[in-house]
């Protein structure tokens, strides 16, 4: 049966943005979070590289500001690259302040900093090539400690719970539908506040450097629920993830690049230096579009990624996870270069959202890489994300605080309805529909698109929304229904996004507009029951 639980805020996500908005709002607050899997099973945990910060005396603000702004291409929002930047310091602080251990020179020497693409200084720190881990783990200790938050393991959202706000004329969040994976249940978790903090969608493409659970959930329930979404065309591949058959969505940090590993072809000889200046250290965009440039003229399965020329105890020192896991299918990086292809990694866009968070609709807010707050522009910058997650979690934690005593407690909403439908014998459908969407994404709105593919993924997307609609309507809901029934939403809103962008700007690469408009603007999608419109309610 379903049952009902209640808080102050709702936390829909236990990655690093989801878990620091929990532990700011701790003491002032009864939070829930929700957790789709273990709580370290998220896209946080597998984050290798760092977090981008200004640490330096010889770095600054600016520099890390036009540093992003380049690599945007001209479409990051200066307002939200500055509020994010000018935090960095006291967001690195507070993970310090946590606990999390950090690498440092030599014998408790200075936090040792790295270098990333697009990036002008040393200005990464990190933990090793396991910095998500070390960051998650030490906020899920810091949870578990404290007894104002609960948090639900394997819990599914569905969907948001919305009232009709008679003050002022809006709709207002007020909780989600959740499915119990352990009961098999669908429950009620109401709250004052709602945060999404899901992660990505990179797993609407067939290869992705993302763990399952990187369904795009948060876009499309915000979507459904009538917020707007923004950029959804400019998906960032990754262009290193280590190609081996055994070797599921294994990323290798960007931070090899930035310790001198270089990217050679089959035959041994280097290549980024004739695609760009900055050779191996040149953005994420450039260097997974001359990888695939590479691949399709030579006709190759993968490339390969050489540190080998580095000292073998500077490799152990700096990259232990990435040595020890491919020595688990035979690599070892000391003697050997990595065999590497370009995976899905990186959503830029998402819900939008202010400087606080809130998204159109009322008290519900976004953060992380669900949301879209115009740091990343067309192209996210090496190590930016963890440092958003922070940020924003921070800022909207302030601003639920500033908030919470003012908002009512909502009205009791119906239970889940399993009345008319019954258990699938079919899954086959779902697994069948999941392969060809994830298929037809990564031929048809990859690395390049054209105008001829992005409408043959059109007219695909809609044949499957209609099977899934149809299955949806009739069956109890599982786990994967509930993803695919995502993906496929977040899988029109990226082609729409793509076909609406008649120009190549950062990861939106098209054959059929190559050149860059000299007027840059945001793709936004609005939905038909767009949350921001006023509402009549009857006083009756």
């Amino acid at each position: 049966m379903s049952k009902y639980f209640s808080s102050d805020v709702l936390v829909i996500g236990s990655g690093a943005a989801g878990l620091t908005l929990a532990l700011q709002l701790a003491r002032h607050a009864r939070v829930h979070v929700l957790s789709k899997n273990a709580v370290n099973e998220g896209s946080t945990w597998f984050a290798q590289g760092g977090i981008a910060a200004v640490l330096d005396d010889d770095d600054s603000v600016e520099a890390h500001v036009a540093d992003t702004l380049d690599a945007g291409a001209g479409l990051c929002h200066e307002d939200a690259v500055r509020f994010t930047v000018e935090r960095s310091k006291s967001a690195i602080r507070w993970l310090i302040d946590q606990g999390v251990n950090f690498t440092r020179e030599g014998n408790g020497g200075d936090y040792h900093l790295t270098q990333e693409g697009g990036h002008s200084h040393r200005r990464i720190i990190h933990s090793a090539d396991a910095t998500g881990q070390a960051v998650h783990s030490t906020l899920i200790d810091r949870i578990r400690q404290e007894p104002n938050i609960e948090l639900f393991e394997n819990h599914v959202a569905l969907n948001l719970i919305t009232q009709a706000d008679k003050d002022s004329r809006k709709v207002r969040c007020t909780g989600a539908y959740a499915l119990n994976r352990s009961d098999d249940h669908v429950h009620v978790f109401q709250s004052r506040v709602v945060v999404l903090a899901t992660g990505g969608a990179s797993k609407v493409y067939l290869y992705t450097s993302n763990p399952d659970s990187a369904s795009g959930d948060g876009i499309a329930m915000a979507w459904r629920a009538g917020c707007r979404v923004a950029n959804m065309e400019f998906n960032q591949f990754h262009p290193t993830c280590l190609y081996h058959p055994r070797a599921k969505t294994f990323l290798i940090t960007e931070a090899l690049r930035g310790e001198g590993a270089y990217l050679r072809l089959p035959n041994g000889e280097r290549f980024m230096p004739k695609f760009d200046e900055r050779a191996e250290l040149a953005p994420r965009d450039v260097v997974a579009r001359a990888i695939d440039h590479e691949m399709k003229r030579l006709g190759c399965d993968c490339l390969y990624l050489d540190i080998s020329h580095k000292p073998a105890d500077f490799i152990a020192e700096h990259f232990p996870t990435v040595k020890a896991r491919c020595l688990e299918f035979g690599i070892d990086i000391t003697k050997e270069p990595i065999p590497v292809v370009p995976a899905a990694h990186y959503t830029c866009g998402g819900i939008m959202v202010d400087h606080n968070g809130q998204s159109d609709l009322r008290n519900l807010y976004a953060i992380g890489e669900a949301s879209f707050t115009g740091l990343h522009g067309a192209n996210r910058m090496a190590s930016n994300s963890l440092l958003e997650c922070i940020v924003y979690a921070q800022s909207a934690a302030e601003d639920i605080e500033r908030k919470l005593a003012e908002i009512p407690a909502p009205d009791t909403s119906a239970q889940w309805d399993e009345s008319r439908v019954t258990n699938s014998d079919e899954d086959v459908i779902i697994s069948h529909n999941w392969d060809e969407l994830r298929r037809f994404m990564w031929d048809y709105v990859g690395i390049v698109r054209t105008h001829k593919r992005l409408e043959r993924a059109t007219h695909r997307i809609k044949l499957l929304q209609r099977e899934i609609a149809e299955y949806y309507s009739n069956y109890k809901v599982s786990s994967d229904l509930i993803e695919l029934r995502n993906l496929a939403v977040v899988a029109e809103l990226i082609i729409r996004s793509a076909i609406a962008r008649k120009e190549s700007r950062g990861l939106h690469f098209s054959l059929d507009f190559p050149q860059r408009s000299p007027v840059a603007r945001d793709t936004i999608m609005i939905p038909a029951n767009f949350a921001g419109q006023d509402i009549i309610v009857s006083k009756e």
